[in-house]
């Protein structure tokens, strides 16, 4: 009836308690357990598989070149058959026992989907959020009730349970490179979705680390343009247009460091664009394409395709530059310009033979 569908990374000391856990909770609702596990190096999913062999209500996906939160659970759900398909941590910080209670409001069609929530009746995040994390989960829901506008307690949950047909009908407006899909879910809904809220108490920590850090934050912040500019522009390119910004300081600084060092002006335009290039791509692989990052002599080999498939642009660049250069004698218009012509290239180029998955 249930399908649990737990994202994991390095948490394998918490698999054989939670499946513990769900069991007792359950009680007499048939249900499973997903844990989809992003390739951790601590072995989560040998352990997971290992639960399987014991306990056919157990399942893994172990996904191998790529992570992120959201695209896991959008894994674990479409994997799913149940009519209804819970998401949860594994962290143990989400109170399982409230499980059957949310169930229960879908069974009786009080619901479409029903969030644990931490700020309603007797609910509370004291006990598993540090005081930094606590104002960013204030903040974070402040701006995600301009998104997706309506009195929602605690949009920021990653605890909550839907209907398995209502999951499939957004699931391909979903970001899966995002941190907060029940966010997304929301917002995709645009508010047609009968929403219901079960306090719960947030439990602290047991093992493994907290998912939230920078990466999580500019996640967040990508999901909210995404979702502003009505899905029209991408997370991803977005994150993109980012590294680009801060390539573009670099090349400037570059360029007239050169330049005051005696460099002529093509010469010092070249260097700074190889210089801009090589700190995009660096970025990007880290930030950018984080669920696809390239390692060890992978990354050597798409250094070397990022410059190759940029060649066309990063021409058009210098020459586009040393005449507007010669033209007006404004060396940092010359360099934005060209930047820009180059950036025509880059984002397109790279996506297809740099980073070849799908994109989103």
């Amino acid at each position: 009836m249930v399908s649990v569908v737990v994202p994991t990374f390095n948490e394998s000391q918490n698999l054989p308690r939670l499946v513990g856990l769900l069991d007792e909770a359950m009680g007499d609702i048939p249900w499973e357990v997903v844990f989809v596990d992003d390739d951790s190096p601590d072995g989560t999913w040998k352990v997971a598989k290992q639960l399987a062999k014991d306990d056919t209500r157990v399942r893994c996906i172990r996904r191998v070149g790529r992570r992120g939160l959201a695209g896991a659970c959008i894994e674990g759900a479409l994997s799913s058959a149940a009519p209804y398909v819970a998401v949860m941590d594994a962290d143990l910080q989400h109170d399982e026992a409230i499980l059957p209670a949310m169930v229960a409001k879908l069974q009786n069609d009080e619901a479409d989907l029903v969030i644990g929530s931490r700020f309603v009746g007797d609910g509370s995040s004291e006990g598993g959020f540090s005081a930094r994390r606590a104002f960013a989960s204030r903040v974070a829901t402040r701006l995600a009730a301009f998104i997706i506008g309506r009195q929602v307690s605690d949009p920021m949950s990653g605890f909550f349970v839907l209907k398995r047909e209502v999951f499939e009908s957004v699931a391909s407006s979903l970001v899966p490179s995002g941190f907060k899909i029940l966010l997304d879910i929301l917002a995709s809904t645009r508010g047609q979705m009968r929403v219901a809220e079960v306090a719960y108490r947030f439990r602290s920590r047991q093992e493994g680390l907290s998912k939230f850090d920078t990466r999580a934050i500019l996640d967040f912040l990508g999901l909210l343009l995404h979702r502003m500019t009505g899905g029209t522009v991408s997370v991803r390119f977005l994150f993109f247009m980012i590294v680009g910004a801060i390539g573009l300081a670099i090349h400037l600084i570059v360029l007239r460091i050169g330049m005051l060092g005696g460099f002529g002006f093509e010469a010092a335009q070249s260097v700074a664009t190889v210089i801009a290039m090589t700190s995009n791509f660096l970025v990007n692989n880290l930030l950018t394409y984080s669920d696809m990052k390239l390692r060890g002599t992978a990354a050597l080999a798409g250094l070397l395709k990022f410059y190759v498939v940029c060649g066309v642009g990063a021409l058009a660049n210098i020459g586009v530059a040393s005449w507007l250069f010669v033209s007006n004698e404004s060396w940092w218009i010359a360099g934005i310009a060209g930047v820009i012509v180059g950036a025509t290239f880059n984002y397109t180029m790279s996506s297809i033979f740099v980073w070849r998955q799908q994109q989103n």
